[in-house]
């Protein structure tokens, strides 16, 4: 089980900083291949280790695991939310979703075909 949206935050963060995971491998004290483990969400990094990320990136523990994480955009609007934790069945995996992506998926299950066509299309 992993935690989509701390793999997501890590693949960015590192992009957006450059670094390869070879580098965070030496910045962390661990492999470069225990490092794509947390960004392709074979594992999870252990408290001590999310310490170490956070202090990295500048982004609480609490960001890293619920919110997307990017220099680029700022997250402040959704920091305020309450999340909802969902799972991914087939898979196992955790996402935290906001309220109004709650919402949004509550009315794509009652939406019409026609209207998840169009929905994906616009997203795609």
């Amino acid at each position: 089980m992993a935690n989509i949206q701390l793999a997501k935050n890590l693949l960015r963060l590192r992009q957006e900083h450059h670094y390869t995971q070879k580098q965070l491998g030496d910045k962390l004290n661990i492999t470069h291949q225990a490092y794509s483990y947390y960004e392709t969400g074979h594992r999870d990094p252990n408290i001590d280790m999310l310490t170490k990320l956070s202090a990295l990136y500048g982004f609480s523990i609490e960001q890293l695991l619920t919110v997307p994480c990017s220099i680029k955009n700022s997250f402040a609007k959704e920091s305020s939310n309450t999340y909802h934790t969902g799972l991914i069945i087939t898979t196992g995996d955790t996402i935290y979703l906001t309220e109004e992506e709650a919402e949004l998926l509550i009315r794509l299950r009652e939406a019409s075909d026609d209207d998840r066509k169009l929905i994906k299309k616009i997203l795609d």
